[in-house]
């Protein structure tokens, strides 16, 4: 306990009255840390809080609280869905605890940032009472399988659904700013993204797809992660100018095609697939000849022993082939 204290011992920093950071000090409970009332944020990540403190309702300049890596149940969250003290909150972190439903977010009326990831949530009833407000939202690693209540969240610019049981990809027609899409490790068999256009960050890996058709009319995408599916052939990519990033390793393809158009490729991951011909490879992406960087084709039959030698003759800023990288 002795070292909360110490956390506020410097009055001649600017920021100790309105930041405490209480990070993995083993706390069980606040009792002998000083709570200024002027705090804007209060980090208590990584100790062993299962209630709240009631001094952090009267806190009404609140923007961040996180309460990540402790104990909490929820009932030891539920004082927070009536402290309207706390009405100004922009940013709640609730990661990594024991938490079974979302809590009533209603009072929160400018909050940016909701991160309820690695819990034992099995449904997101509840987010309709989420302020529209919202622009990031973080629910990877718990149980739920349907994605609903999401309509409103017309300002949200990044969702986290990862590590859920998600079958369906659905109701994401409103989410019209929607620039990251975080959905791996789920349950998920068809590419359907309502006619979203603003999306630079797609993950679909781990999942159970055998095509790749869905993504034509994402022409800003910049990253797509489909590694550790069943796709079986490239197709539909002609269309993503703006494509940064591909990764379609450990999936079924015997060769590559359609990304001739990707001009600006800089990643590109083939591994574990059953491409079978350098020379076809070689010349399909040819489009990104110069701007190829880091390319994965291990464990394909394509990958002869002097593979990586006749590929750094023909993409002349490449860095790393594999796991083996170039100065």
């Amino acid at each position: 306990m002795e070292n909360a204290d110490v956390v506020m011992a410097d009055d001649s920093d600017d920021t100790s009255s309105t930041v405490l950071d209480l990070t993995s000090l083993q706390l069980h409970d606040l009792e002998s840390v000083e709570i200024p009332p002027t705090l804007t944020e209060l980090e208590l990540c990584a100790n062993r809080l299962s209630s709240l403190d009631g001094r952090i309702g009267n806190l009404a300049g609140l923007k961040k609280l996180s309460l990540r890596q402790n104990l909490f149940a929820d009932e030891g969250v539920e004082p927070l869905t009536r402290w309207e003290t706390l009405s100004g909150l922009e940013e709640l972190v609730l990661r990594d605890n024991k938490l079974k439903t979302i809590p009533d977010m209603s009072i929160f009326k400018k909050i940016l940032v909701f991160d309820i990831s690695f819990n034992e949530v099995s449904s997101l009833n509840g987010l309709s009472k989420v302020s529209s407000t919202l622009k990031e939202l973080y629910v990877s690693m718990n149980q739920v399988a349907k994605m609903e209540e999401i309509e409103h969240f017309h300002e949200l610019v990044l969702l986290e659904l990862g590590s859920n049981r998600l079958r369906v990809m659905e109701n994401l027609q409103n989410l019209t700013k929607l620039q990251e899409l975080w959905l791996g490790r789920n349950r998920i068999k068809t590419v359907n993204l309502c006619g979203l256009q603003c999306l630079k960050k797609i993950s679909l890996q781990s999942n159970r797809l055998t095509s790749m058709k869905g993504f034509e009319d994402c022409v800003a995408l910049e990253e797509l992660y489909l590694s550790h599916n069943g796709i079986a052939k490239m197709e539909g990519l002609s269309t993503l100018v703006n494509l940064r990033v591909l990764d379609v390793s450990s999936n079924k393809l015997t060769e590559v095609n359609d990304i001739a158009s990707l001009t600006r490729l800089e990643d590109l991951w083939l591994n574990d697939n059953q491409i079978a011909s350098l020379d076809a490879f070689i010349e399909a992406v040819s489009g990104s000849k110069e701007k190829l960087v880091t390319l994965y084709l291990e464990r394909n039959p394509c990958a002869t022993p002097n593979y990586a030698a006749t590929l750094m003759q023909v993409f002349p800023n490449i860095q790393q082939i594999d796991s083996n990288v170039f100065s």
